[in-house]
């Protein structure tokens, strides 16, 4: 990581330099915590944290600017684990290995953490530069915000003085977020029924290197979801009487799947036949995702024979539910045009102990359009003889058109780079939105970085994008206006 010492702004750099090297996946974030603790107090700065985990670091106002709305700096402390499935990495011990690759600094094979970790940087950042100009000042780091925004849950009123939140959690240069989209899990369980294993030929069926992505930012995309596809592929075996006795995809439901595996057994007089039909999925897949999945492969490999399958009956009933369950956008928002409205994921399949695990991620703009889509699944997972509860709900930001702040971006913005910035409603689940509970008079937004492929090992953070966020953000603290 010694290249990205000598990027521009050497501050944020050198920070995000940091915070790779300690390993902060989501639930083992305390040992970045507790190094940022360390440093914080080292610098004279006040620093506590709560009982759920978030972090509050208080810096001066710089002399003469004492009277100056105080601002929130907030970014979240935990990273997406992903990788490539070639790369062994452990999370919870292995630092993160980013390099310099063209004008993007990316990672060998995992999941970067540009996403919260460069607007993270930018907010020790901040607190670290005494040349900066700007009023009281607050910097809140929360907990696990990518697996269940438990630090924007538990955030308790009172801890924080600040009036304007700058939320540093976007991932694209140019836009400005006044809203989000709320969003709820549906946690589905299929009990597991096991037959013996019947006389045949057994299989490893792989659908693999998809490009994945955020559920929520890159769900218009177009791209494959894994886990569809195999599903897909499984029901048009059905009438080979292929025996089902795994199945396994994705790893994280606000991630979209890469990658996905079943354990079959196959007939032994249907194996030819079902190779064919193998080879021309394969086909019609390459051929309909061709624009957006260059790298899709569907691999057979031959296994050793599982002892035991699922039922007949259970292999049906699940894979109907799985070909049957809604995926993708749902709904456009008539109010802003090419911003999705509603949308889901069939984020993670799994085989476990005594049942069929099945997680979905949906999101809405509007609340009524988030209780459809709950509903919809319920309805489906409940006839197929599974049990759906759902967890995690937590609200939309809703947009203040009037918001002093967001006028402020816009023209420190227009100010900087001479174009006007798009504002904009993000389908993706801010912090914004719970934080309005404990306080609910705070003038909130968001902006940051350019960054691609979030969620996924091909993520990746734009090296000038960085330095325009720096600028915006630094410019912004200095023309806050007074209380």
């Amino acid at each position: 990581m010694a290249q990205l010492s000598s990027l521009s702004p050497t501050l944020v750099w050198h920070f995000f330099e940091k915070i790779c090297s300690i390993p902060h996946p989501s639930k083992h974030e305390q040992a970045l915590a507790s190094w940022i603790t360390e440093w914080a107090s080292s610098e004279g700065l006040a620093v506590k944290q709560d009982k759920v985990g978030n972090l509050f670091i208080k810096k001066p106002a710089t002399p003469g600017m004492e009277n100056r709305k105080p601002v929130v700096l907030q970014a979240h402390l935990d990273m997406v684990p992903q990788a490539n499935a070639d790369t062994a990495h452990d999370f919870t011990k292995d630092p993160i290995d980013a390099y310099v690759d063209g004008e993007w600094v990316t990672a060998r094979g995992t999941t970067l953490g540009a996403d919260n970790g460069v607007g993270m940087a930018a907010c020790l950042a901040v607190l670290a530069d005494k040349s900066l100009k700007h009023g009281p000042l607050e910097v809140l780091l929360t907990s696990d915000e990518e697996t269940g925004m438990t630090g924007a849950f538990g955030l308790e009123a009172g801890w924080l003085e600040g009036e304007i939140l700058i939320n540093t959690d976007s991932e694209e240069d140019g836009e400005v977020y006044m809203g989000c989209a709320g969003g709820v899990d549906a946690n589905i369980r299929f009990p597991l029924e096991l037959t013996a294993a019947p006389v045949g030929e057994a299989f490893e069926l792989q659908v693999k290197g998809l490009v994945g992505g955020h559920s929520g930012g890159d769900i218009h995309r177009g791209r494959g979801n894994a886990n569809k596809l195999l599903v897909r592929l499984l029901k048009a075996a059905q009438a080979l009487n292929v025996e089902l006795a795994e199945i396994h995809g994705g790893t994280l439901r606000n991630a979209i799947p890469r990658e996905a595996r079943a354990t079959l057994v196959v007939p032994g007089a249907s194996v030819a036949e079902f190779k064919a039909l193998v080879d021309r999925l394969t086909g019609i897949y390459q051929t309909e995702l061709a624009a957006t999945e260059p790298h899709l492969t569907v691999l057979l490999t031959q296994v050793a024979a599982p002892a035991k399958v699922m039922s007949a009956a259970l292999r049906d009933r699940l894979l109907d539910a799985l070909m049957a369950c809604p995926n993708g956008v749902m709904r456009m928002s008539d109010s802003m045009t090419g911003v999705v409205e509603t949308s889901t994921n069939l984020g993670v399949i799994k085989t476990l102990d005594g049942e069929v695990y099945v997680q979905c991620l949906i999101r809405s703009l509007i609340d009524s359009g988030r209780d459809q889509i709950e509903q919809m699944t319920r309805s489906l997972f409940t006839l197929a003889g599974a049990s759906c509860e759902f967890t995690g709900a937590y609200p939309g930001w809703a947009p203040n058109v009037s918001s002093p702040v967001m006028e402020l971006v816009r023209g420190t913005y227009e100010e900087l780079f001479g174009s006007r910035p798009n504002i904009m409603v993000i389908h993706a689940g801010l912090e914004c939105g719970l934080f309005k509970s404990a306080y609910p008079e705070w003038d909130m937004v968001s902006f940051g970085p350019t960054i691609r492929g979030a969620h996924s090992p091909d993520e990746k953070v734009h090296i000038v994008a960085v330095e325009r966020f720096w600028q915006l953000l630094t410019r912004v603290l200095e023309q806050i206006p007074a209380k």
